[in-house]
This record gives structure tokens, sequence and C-alpha cells, in this order.
């Protein structure tokens, strides 16, 4: 049984694909819908190449709906459709294959899988570089290599990228981008080395930006106390790095930047006193924000509570603050609010 059988077309009309399948996706599905002790018997009439070919399709599989299954096996229709769906996994290829082949050719093949399925976590990280780090790699690369990078990473990362090539060099990338056929794996395997060596290797290391944030977001840990006390010398040692810091810096006063909704939806989330006692530490424009957020029975009640606290302490101010800020990171995260960012990005353009 040759693997391009699954390939050709039924007599009868199918029903629209939910997805374009090869040759050797399609077989897999078949030997998923046969089970493991059948599916292994019919693995066995395949050469090598055929079984590393579908080995490889079924571990990347994943789940197959039942539509899909009924273009590849019409005359399995009635049962797939009772059944639902068939998943492909890893596993599954492997248990299939041991129960066929000996152990020593299951990891032979095996290990020839399992490097692509690793390879994705190269692109993964390559792709998660500066734009400008990626630019300047491609610039010394032949225009169809970095054509053949460019296809592999995220289209908004690949965005980025052209443009910071340079005319010329943008222009002949995106044309062989468009002209760009299948990549022949072993060239693939080199242009996957280099760049493990070349760039992911030394990319390693936080950029500038990177360590800014990372040093903005212990900043917003630290207390405020200790932070006030080191910004005098910081300014005066690191200034330009200290005012790039500080402009990632998301602190209790940039709550006031939130949209009144927001703001109302951050406080409503604290227990107790929490909130007057964070805003008798905050400024006079951010308890204005805060208390402007509210209906006025609420504000009302919000300014009375303050007036009626008298002196806190700072630590508890400092407290109060900090678990405002985590909340507010949490409604983020879970896309409830939006933070205001110090980001050029973020800018009105009119």
């Amino acid at each position: 049984m040759a693997v391009a059988d699954l390939t050709r077309k039924p007599t009868t009309e199918a029903r629209p694909r939910p997805r374009k399948l090869s040759g050797p996706q399609k077989t897999a599905i078949l030997f998923l819908c046969l089970g493991e002790k059948r599916g292994s018997s019919l693995l066995s009439r395949l050469d090598d190449q055929e079984i590393q070919e579908v080995t490889r399709a079924m571990s990347g599989l994943g789940s197959i709906s039942s539509e899909a299954v009924e273009q590849v096996m019409s005359d399995f229709v009635e049962e797939i459709t009772n059944g639902g769906g068939v998943v492909g996994s890893f596993s599954v290829a492997e248990n299939m294959l041991r129960a066929l082949l000996p152990g020593e050719q299951v990891d032979s093949i095996l290990k020839d899988i399992r490097g692509p399925l690793k390879e994705r976590d190269l692109w993964a990280r390559f792709g998660a570089l500066s734009e400008n780090v990626i630019a300047n790699y491609l610039k010394n690369e032949h225009e169809q290599t970095a054509a053949a990078i460019l296809s592999n990473v995220k289209t908004d990362v690949a965005a980025k990228v052209l443009p910071l090539l340079g005319e010329e060099k943008m222009n002949q990338v995106v044309e062989r981008m468009i002209r760009m056929e299948a990549v022949p794996q072993h060239m693939m395997a080199q242009i996957e080395e280099s760049l493990q060596a070349d760039v992911m290797n030394a990319g390693a290391q936080p950029t500038t930006n990177e360590q800014h944030q990372r040093m903005a977001d212990l900043f917003n840990k630290l207390d405020r106390v200790a932070f006030d006390a080191m910004a005098p010398a910081l300014t005066s040692s690191v200034p330009d790095s200290f005012e790039a810091i500080k402009a990632k810096m998301f602190t209790f006063e940039d709550l006031a930047r939130l949209e009144p909704m927001d703001l109302a939806k951050v406080m409503r989330g604290m227990p107790g006193n929490t909130v007057p006692t964070a805003l008798k530490g905050a400024s006079q424009g951010t308890r204005e924000a805060f208390l402007d957020s509210l209906p006025a029975r609420s504000r009302d009640m919000l300014a009375e509570e303050m007036n009626s606290m008298g002196p806190v302490r700072r630590r508890d101010v400092s407290a109060a603050q900090a678990l405002a800020l985590d909340y507010a990171r949490t409604l983020a995260e879970d896309e409830q609010i939006r933070l205001p960012m110090n980001d050029e990005e973020d800018d009105t353009v009119l």
C-alpha cells in the first residue's frame, strides 16, 4: 500500500474540507480509525520511508473533526459520524510503532520525528527576538535564505522586520517569499543550525530593553521609601537608563490614567479599607481621579472614610497600593481592563 494512494479524490462529490490534508496525514487518519492493532498490521506493509512519513504526520496531526475524517474515509461515514473525530499524538504514534517494530528501529524513527518538533521551539524563540536583531542578521544573508527564514516566523514579526532590511533587499526577499516552494529538508536543517549557532546563543543575553523592563518590574515591587532613597543616586550615575526604566514602571499613581469604568472596577474588587488606605499616600490628582470615577453616593462614602481614618503608617499605605496594583494587573491579564502604558504605540495619531 503506497502512501500516495490516499491522495486520490473520491469519485463522489466531497464536503468542503476544513483544511487541506497531505497524503501521509490522510494515511495517519486511516490508521487511527483502525486502532492500534489493525493499524499496526497495516503499517507493516509499508517500507521504512513510508513508515517515517506516516509517523511524522501522525505525531503532529492533533484533533481532526469528523467532517475531515469523512472525506478521507468515505466508506466509514456512519461509524465516524457516530464516533466523532480522532486525535493523533506522538504517544499514539509511538505505541503503534512499538506494537509492530523492534525497539531500536522505533527509537531511530522517533528520533527523526522528535527533531522537527523541537525545532518549532527554535522558531518560536527566534521570532521572539527584537526585530532589529533579526533584521541585522538577515542583512548578511542571501535573499533566498532570508525569505526562507521569514516564511517560518509569525507574519506580524516578518512585517516588522522587512522594512528594516532596506527597500532593495526587502523587495527581493518579498519576491522570493511569494515564489517560494517547499524548502528541501537538508537546507532547512542547515538554516536552523546557523540560527542556533549565530543568533539564538547570542540572543540568550537580555537586550537593553528587556533589562530595563526587568528593572522596572523590580522597582514596582520595591518598597517606596527604599526606591525614593536610591532615586537621586541613580539619576546622577545612570541618568539615561534610569529615566528609561522609570518610563516602563507602572505605579499606583498610574492607576489614575485608567478609564473611569476600569478604575471603578479595580476599586470594587478591593477588600475592606484597602482603597482609602492606598489613597492616603497618593497625590491630590490621583485622589480626585479615583473619586471622579465613582457615582456620587459611592464618592461621598469614600471621601468620608478617608477623612475619618486619621494618620496611616507608610508601610500600610505601600501594602494597600501594592495590592491594588496586583489586582489591576490580574484584571488586565484577564482582559477585563486595559492598563495605561508608557508606550509610543499607544499615542494618539491625528
